[in-house]
């Protein structure tokens, strides 16, 4: 495959890859690292990649899987899992203050979440995978994605309920 080809194929999920690095390795440098690494190894297969009938959701797998190698390998020992992506232009300050502590309080609750539920919640509200694709991607029936899901969106609800609830800091 020509550079040319090669980056028509690659180039329009690559930001998929960095926010699927950021969500698990939160450092944005660590996630830049990541998904050059990733861009590289995929790169460097140049010549059969186009034998995968989903280069996309191969190329989220290995992201997924460089990015738990290295949160496991032992100097990664102090990397954690949180993610912010939004932005709203026309809200009060009052708002973007209290949006930004809702996110930080998903973020926090988020990172006690089981590793399966981080990704699936990942996977399917932020990156909007359906559910066939993050099925093939975790290597999970959709019944299970479901629930999964499900717990884990509760988790967040309840978590989050708790803090507006009692005020806690």
């Amino acid at each position: 495959m020509k550079q040319s080809e090669f980056l028509n194929v690659v180039m329009p999920f690559k930001d998929k890859l960095y926010r699927m690095a950021k969500r698990l390795l939160v450092s944005k440098e660590e996630a830049e690292d990541a998904t050059q690494e990733i861009l590289m190894k995929l790169w460097s297969i140049n010549e059969s990649i186009s034998e995968y009938k989903n280069v996309e959701a191969f190329a989220m797998t290995m992201t997924k899987n460089f990015c738990l190698d290295r949160l496991k390998s032992k100097q990664a020992g102090n990397l954690k899992l949180v993610h912010s992506n939004y932005s709203d232009g026309n809200a009060s300050l009052q708002k973007q203050v209290e949006v930004k502590d809702s996110l930080s309080w998903v973020e926090k609750i988020m990172e006690e979440l089981p590793e399966q539920q981080k990704m699936v919640l990942q996977l399917r509200d932020v990156e909007e995978y359906d559910f066939d694709e993050i099925g093939e991607l975790l290597n999970m029936k959709p019944t299970a994605i479901r629930v999964t899901l499900s717990r884990a969106r509760k988790t967040v609800r309840e978590k989050l309920m708790q803090k507006h609830s009692y005020g806690i800091g």
